[in-house]
């Protein structure tokens, strides 16, 4: 019976043993954590970028369609005032 409350007792005092991290361990997360930002910040900073180059690209993209089409509008007016021009009065001169 005395072993058993000598093995609980020194049980006991194992587990009330705080154990603290090392420097070593601390020293090595944080370079980890150094390592991994100087790694991957710039890949979400460049990420970052392109997407809000895209979207202007997109939004000029967009806007350059709208002008096409009004050019395309505009030269058919131009073609149907020559044609009236050239074409047409002429024969009301007549």
């Amino acid at each position: 019976m005395q072993d058993r409350d000598d093995l609980l007792a020194l049980h006991d005092k194992d587990q009330k043993v705080e154990e603290n991290l090392s420097f070593k361990t601390l020293l090595t997360v944080y370079l980890a954590i150094f390592v991994t930002l100087v790694l991957f910040l710039p890949k979400i900073y460049i990420t970052n970028q392109i997407y809000y180059l895209s979207r202007d690209i997109a939004d000029l993209s967009g806007k350059r369609d709208v002008l096409f089409e009004e050019n395309r509008e505009l030269r058919l007016k131009l073609e149907k005032m020559r044609y009236k021009n050239q074409i047409l009065d002429p024969i009301k001169l007549k």
